[in-house]
């Protein structure tokens, strides 16, 4: 009886990291490519049998693949450069690498030496967009693996308009299915992978749904209905998971850059036909373990562009326009909140605006502001768009956001559904334009106890025009009443890029703090 093991390695939501530092604050930082790659080579010394896949969310994220976009285009894009070079073996569409616009990920797919694959995003004449929905590894001894990517239909509700056009996404759950039972047909492999960029809807354990079943995530769904997979690979959730549903080992390897997946496959060959034996799904974290010195040298040259490019001094601050504390600055008005719906309101040439504080690590700007302060502190790539809205959509969105909130013992606290399965604090808006007051004492849906536009009501039939970011115009983080309203105006400059504009006109900014919304229980 033949045997032979197989290592499948995966990497998700890397978001542009490379060098294992922290942008904000050039710390060292346990993350990044340049210490997967070390995973990678030593996986690849133990066992020729490796293939390596990238799961989505690449060439978006961090300062690097942002003053790469805007500067360096007419050069390889660095992420490619380095997946390439450590010969990964398929990349899977993620939905943030339409971010830049369709001419830099078309660039950067034309770059790569290894395909990009989706199944389930079709072009205008309802073919796989980027030409390539599977394909086909041959190992050792004749072992036959197939690789199938897919990746969330969700994108339509967050994504520039423009960077996707004339293209259809198909429910992710459906386009498996189709593939799925279409290649066992046709190509027989001994191996069925599906890299999924989505996640999970249900714990992997009792099934129980995590969150609204919104057709995000279908990747429990994924493993209990459709036969013929032997191992899902996920991310979008930024999880780390490592564990089997319905018996097929499942991985999500963090964000960042922080873990790899490995999934180790024993088959043996019995009659002609290979069948596998056992599988052991894991996460290698990376804190640890050395970044890989050729990593950083053949792509050094970004690198050093982009740090000096972030060193740039553009302003000051005239007061204090930091965060100490992250849940009292969602808890009653700030100056860096306010100063964000400024630029906005500013640029849009509107009287409301809306905003949010990212993650729990934005610390606000210090008194001499540089870019690499701007891109700390607005980690998105974001546009604007400027939406006609009712006054009953902004209250239903208020009460959305107030539910970001709930109480323990009396004392207040951030609602689970904002941690898990991913932090979502992104989710929370703070308004500039209005005024408005929250307790939290009472039921989620009725906690508006204040609603005011120009020390007036606001009228829930009225119409009003306000400034967001293109991700909540769509929709996205449930802001359902946004989605399909008229769009006055859409301003194409990312936010980071509009806020250094702002800065630099003025070289000086204040801190003000007008104390127009506040959150009470």
């Amino acid at each position: 009886m033949k045997s032979i093991t197989i290592t499948i390695l995966e990497t998700s939501d890397v978001h542009g990291n490379i060098f294992p530092i922290n942008y904000g604050s050039n710390e060292a930082a346990g993350l990044g490519l340049a210490k997967i790659a070390t995973v990678i080579k030593q996986e690849r010394s133990r066992n020729k049998n490796t293939i390596v896949i990238d799961n989505g969310d690449l060439i978006q994220g961090t300062p690097l693949t942002y003053h790469y976009v805007r500067s360096n285009s007419h050069k390889e894009n660095p992420m490619i450069t380095l997946l390439n070079d450590l010969k990964y073996d398929a990349a899977v569409i993620g939905n943030h690498e339409f971010n830049y616009g369709m001419k830099v990920l078309k660039q950067a797919i034309k770059e790569s030496a290894f395909p990009w694959l989706s199944a389930n995003i079709l072009n205008e004449k309802g073919e796989p967009f980027i030409g390539k929905p599977y394909i086909m590894v041959e190992l050792e001894d004749g072992v036959k693996a197939a690789l199938l990517g897919v990746t969330t239909h969700y994108i339509p509700n967050w994504e520039n308009p423009e960077h996707i056009k004339g293209l259809t996404f198909e429910d992710a759950f459906d386009s498996t299915k189709k593939w799925v039972e279409y290649i066992r047909n046709e190509e027989n492999p001994d191996l069925m992978i599906v890299s999924y960029h989505g996640g999970f809807e249900a714990d992997l354990d009792s099934g129980e749904p995590t969150e609204k079943q919104t057709g995000e995530n279908q990747g429990y769904r994924i493993c209990q209905e459709i036969e013929g997979i032997d191992l899902l690979l996920t991310g979008h959730q930024h999880r780390s998971l490592a564990g089997k549903v319905n018996g097929v080992p499942v991985l999500q390897p963090s964000f960042n850059g922080q873990a790899i997946g490995k999934v180790t496959l024993s088959f043996t060959k019995n009659d002609d036909r290979w069948t596998i034996s056992d599988s052991k799904p894991e996460l290698i974290l990376v804190e640890e373990i050395e970044a890989d010195e050729r990593s950083l040298q053949i792509v050094k040259e970004y690198e050093a562009e982009t740090q000096e490019w972030l060193d740039q001094p553009i302003g000051q601050v005239i007061g204090n326009m930091t965060i100490d504390d992250p849940l009292k600055a969602r808890l009653k008005d700030n100056a860096l909140v306010e100063f964000i719906n400024h630029v906005q309101m500013d640029v849009a040439k509107v009287s409301i605006s809306n905003t949010a504080l990212f993650n729990n690590v934005t610390k606000g700007f210090p008194s001499n502001i540089t870019m690499r302060d701007v891109v700390s502190n607005y980690i998105y790539p974001n546009t604007l768009t400027v939406v006609r809205i009712s006054g009953k959509d902004i209250k239903e969105a208020l009460e959305r956001s107030a539910s970001y909130f709930m109480l323990e013992n009396g004392e207040i606290a951030v609602n689970p559904s904002f941690t898990t399965p991913k932090p979502q604090h992104y989710n929370y808006d703070m308004w500039e334009g209005i005024s408005y007051i929250f307790d939290i004492s009472k039921p989620i849906g009725e906690r508006v106890v204040k609603l005011t536009f120009k020390d007036e009501p606001i009228e829930l039939d009225g119409e009003y025009d306000v400034v967001m970011n293109n991700y909540r115009a769509g929709g996205g983080g449930d802001y359902a009443m946004f989605k399909d309203k008229p769009i006055i105006k859409d301003i194409p400059l990312d936010m980071s890029e509009l806020i250094a504009n702002y800065i630099l006109e003025r070289g000086k900014i204040e801190a003000t703090v007008d104390d127009n919304w506040k959150v009470i229980w």
